[in-house]
C-alpha cells in the first residue's frame, strides 16, 4: 500500500526514474538476492516501504514471522544500499515502536523509554532495529540513511484480509459483508475505548517526499494526522460510510492493544509538510477501492 502510494506520488511529479521489484522478482529476506539487485540497478535513492504487516490478530498469532521477515528486510536492504553507495535511504517504520505507556502525543525522543505493547512487540522490535541500523550507518559511515515513523495508515491498495488486516480495512470488509448479508448486528473486537490516529497513505507519500528533499533530516521523524478518534466512533463512522444500518456490538473479551497512540508531528510540520485528506474523505475513497476489488481481499 505504501509503495503504491509512493509510486503514484513520484509518477505525477515526473522527475524521477523509478525502480521497483515485486516479491516474485526479489525476495528482500534473502541477502544475496538483495545485494545482486542493488549491484545491477545502482539506485541513487532508496525508500524501504516493504514489510510484513497486520493487525492485532496477525501480530499476536505470528510473532516469529513478523520479527524475522522485518529484521531481514531492514538488514539486507540497508547494508546492500551502503555497499552500493546509495546516496540516500529512507526507512519506513511505525508508531508502534514507542512504549505502550509513552507520553501523549509521543515525541521522537521517547523511543526505548519503556516497555512495548506486547501484542505487537515482535514487529516493533524489528522496526526499531531498522531505524537504529539507519542511525548507526549514518553515524559510522556518513551515509544519509534516515527514517520516518508513520501512524496507522489506510487507503487504496490496503490489505482487507478477513483476519490479518489492520483496523480500518477490517472494519470496511466486515461492515460491507454485514450489509450485503443483511445481518442485524456486527461485532467489533475490543471495548471500543482505545484512541487511534490515522493517516491516509497518499499523505504519507507526500511526507516521504518532503523528507527526501530535506538537506539534513533528523535520524527519525514522526508522520501523523495530529487527530485521534475512539475506536467506537471509528466503527460507527465506517458503518455510516459503508451504509450498514444494523446494530454495532463491541466484544470486550477481545484485546484492545495500546490504550492511546498519538504522534507528536511537530518536527515534520516544521519542515513544511501537513496532511490534506480528512478521515471521512479518506474512508469514502478506501471503501470505493474495496468495492472495486482493490488491495488484497483473500
Amino acid at each position: 500500500m505504501a509503495g503504491q502510494a509512493l509510486m503514484r506520488h513520484f509518477q505525477t511529479r515526473g522527475s524521477h526514474q523509478l525502480l521497483t521489484a515485486s516479491r516474485a522478482e526479489l525476495n528482500l529476506s534473502r541477502q544475496a538476492e538483495v545485494e545482486a539487485w542493488m549491484a545491477e540497478h545502482r539506485p541513487h535513492d532508496v525508500v524501504v516501504a516493504a514489510a510484513r504487516v497486520g493487525g492485532i490478530h496477525a501480530n499476536d498469532t505470528y510473532p516469529a514471522d513478523f520479527i524475522y521477515d522485518n529484521l531481514m528486510i531492514a538488514a539486507n536492504v540497508v547494508h546492500a544500499a551502503y555497499l552500493c553507495g546509495v546516496a540516500r535511504l529512507l526507512f519506513l517504520g511505525s508508531s508502534c515502536i514507542y512504549p505502550r505507556e509513552a507520553p501523549q502525543p509521543m515525541p521522537e525522543d521517547c523511543l526505548l523509554s519503556g516497555p512495548l505493547e506486547k501484542t505487537n512487540e515482535a514487529y516493533a522490535l524489528a522496526k526499531i532495529a531498522g531505524l537504529k541500523l539507519c542511525q548507526h550507518y549514518r553515524r559510522q559511515h556518513g551515509a544519509l540513511f534516515h527514517s520516518v515513523m508513520p501512524t496507522n495508515l489506510y487507503g487504496p491498495g490496503d490489505n482487507y484480509h478477513s483476519m490479518n488486516s489492520h483496523v480500518i480495512p477490517a472494519l470496511i470488509r466486515r461492515f460491507h459483508e454485514a450489509k450485503v448479508s443483511g445481518a442485524s448486528e456486527m461485532v467489533v473486537w475490543g471495548s471500543g475505548e482505545p484512541l487511534r490516529e490515522f493517516l491516509h497513505v497518499d499523505d504519507l507519500a507526500a511526507a516521504c517526499a518532503t523528507l527526501l528533499e530535506a538537506e539534513n533530516p533528523p535520524d527519525w521523524v514522526n508522520a501523523g494526522s495530529g487527530e485521534e478518534i475512539r475506536i467506537r466512533d471509528l466503527a460507527l463512522l465506517v458503518s455510516e460510510v459503508v451504509g450498514y444500518t444494523g446494530r454495532v456490538v463491541f466484544d470486550s473479551a477481545k484485546p484492545d492493544g495500546t490504550p492511546r497512540k498519538l504522534l507528536d508531528g511537530s518536527v515534520i510540520r516544521s519542515l513544511g509538510w501537513a496532511p490534506r485528506i480528512s478521515l471521512r474523505e479518506g474512508l469514502k475513497a478506501a471503501y470505493a477501492d474495496f468495492v472495486s476489488g482493490g488491495g488484497r481481499q483473500s
